[in-house]
């Protein structure tokens, strides 16, 4: 990716080093499923929403904006400011590309905080670790990210390059998008009163639109800042691939059971990133009125 030049966003709290503990808030729980733990902590690895509803929590997040005033800045010395500036510029491009596009369709878009956190932190959906992953918190708006996964995913997910991580960011912001449009709300309401089986099938959904959000970013992104080299988007796809429900069950149990997917099949998630990178159009990223995902 070409990022030199590019300008940071303002938008990050870095609470790297500030330490955390578990405080009053949820705590984030790991429900069986049929997959096992070590597949759910993979899967929570890679692209998340509130952490209790990939997890099985279940609950619904506080509504309430967190009022609390976090440090922003540098990080403190010995950090690694490299990660930190990377995080913000990618950061930067989805606030500019999502305001674009709320724009032409005449509303406001209200970007949300990246909070960096080492080890651990505090968020309006409990607290957050970094065994969980980066993901999102309808609750305060914010995107909780520890660096330290974008070693893992390279190492143990085999998805490397500069590209996958700002897809996991985009992905993200994805859920915002949703949040802000309602959309996430909605389908809390309506998991309520299902079985595990069709939430599961919902969630798919959710994560999905996230996808086809992200592969939206790097299209108008690409329009507006023509950053993506060679290879980026192979990169984006394979760490898209490298997440699917089918390969981590695999991976962990040897065989795959389609009725527990809470984030899609690899070739899913695959196919809605790209169906969002060349049509550049919202309205193509409706994973809700669709028989074929």
């Amino acid at each position: 990716m070409r990022l030199d030049g590019e300008r940071e966003s303002g938008n990050v709290e870095d609470r790297r080093g500030s330490g955390g503990g578990l405080g009053g808030g949820a705590r984030l729980g790991v429900a069986g499923g049929g997959l096992g733990t070590v597949a759910l902590i993979l899967i929570a690895l890679f692209f998340g929403v509130d952490p209790r509803v990939i997890l099985g929590g279940g609950g619904e997040a506080p509504p309430q904006q967190s009022q609390v005033t976090e440090r922003r800045g540098a990080p403190e010395a010995g950090q690694d400011d490299g990660a930190r500036r990377f995080v913000a510029q990618v950061l930067a491009t989805t606030e500019d590309a999502w305001s674009d596009i709320f724009r032409r369709a005449n509303r406001q878009y209200s970007p949300p905080n990246l909070v960096l956190f080492s080890g651990g932190t505090q968020s309006a959906c409990g607290f957050a670790q970094t065994a969980v992953g980066p993901f999102y918190c309808p609750g305060d708006s914010k995107v909780y990210l520890d660096t330290a996964f974008f070693s893992d995913m390279e190492r143990k997910l085999g998805a490397p390059g500069e590209f996958a991580r700002a897809y996991v960011i985009a992905h993200e912001v994805g859920h915002h998008v949703q949040n802000q449009l309602g959309i996430l709300g909605k389908v809390d309401r309506e998991r309520r009163g299902m079985g595990e089986a069709e939430s599961n099938a919902l969630q798919v959904r959710v994560e999905l639109q996230a996808d086809c959000f992200a592969g939206l970013w790097a299209n108008r992104t690409e329009q507006m800042r023509r950053i993506i080299e060679p290879g980026d988007i192979e990169s984006g796809i394979g760490a898209a691939a490298a997440v699917g429900d089918d390969r981590l069950q695999r991976r962990s149990q040897g065989y795959v059971v389609p009725e527990n997917f809470t984030h899609g099949s690899s070739a899913q998630r695959v196919r809605w990133f790209q169906i969002g990178l060349q049509s550049g159009d919202i309205q193509r990223c409706d994973t809700f009125g669709t028989d074929r995902l």
